[in-house]
């Protein structure tokens, strides 16, 4: 008999810990979502400024958000977690967490962020460097850049919605940064 094996941990532990924060959310009436899983300007005297620096990726707005995200990542993050491996994946994750939490805190006071789509955007264009030698531009890269992340400034530009595209941009900002960083890098 085969034998389920928790393939992908930082990939894995990242979605579980989303989908802890949904009924975390309703049990504390949306305590821990604004407190917790949430980015938004405050005071940095406030401790759990810090940790919404962070945290924010781990908030979703409802199970449609979470899926949305979740869907995409755990598609793409178990083949960058075997070619990068895990520690790896996992600064990728706080430091996309970090930016995009950072761009939303000095240039939105009056807004919050939460949801990983800034962490799926990265993993999305750090996929396309898959293979990559260096001394080389991808033409996927270039690809997903110019029709997804070009597809997110248009809908930033025309659009009036919920969505932060900026986050979405940042995100595939730094899947570009940490591509040609690991470019050539094997676990």
């Amino acid at each position: 008999m085969k034998r389920i094996r928790y393939n992908a941990p930082v990939v894995l532990t990242f979605a579980l810990l989303a989908l802890a924060a949904l009924p975390l959310a309703l049990l504390t009436g949306g305590w821990t979502t604004k407190r917790l899983f949430s980015v938004y300007r405050c005071s940095l005297l406030d401790p759990l400024a810090y940790v919404r620096f962070f945290g924010h990726v781990l908030g979703h707005s409802g199970v449609s958000h979470y899926m949305n995200n979740m869907l995409l990542l755990l598609l793409v993050g178990p083949p960058l977690e075997e070619k990068y491996g895990s520690r790896t994946l996992l600064l990728c994750i706080a430091g996309t967490a970090l930016a995009t939490g950072l761009v939303e805190f000095l240039l939105f006071p009056g807004y919050a962020l939460l949801g990983a789509s800034g962490v799926v955007f990265m993993m999305i264009v750090l996929s396309s460097f898959a293979g990559a030698e260096r001394g080389t531009v991808p033409l996927t890269m270039i690809l997903i850049v110019v029709l997804y992340l070009g597809g997110e400034v248009w809908a930033g530009l025309t659009s009036v919605d919920n969505v932060s595209q900026l986050a979405h941009i940042v995100g595939g900002v730094c899947g570009v940064l940490f591509g040609f960083a690991l470019r050539g890098k094997k676990s």
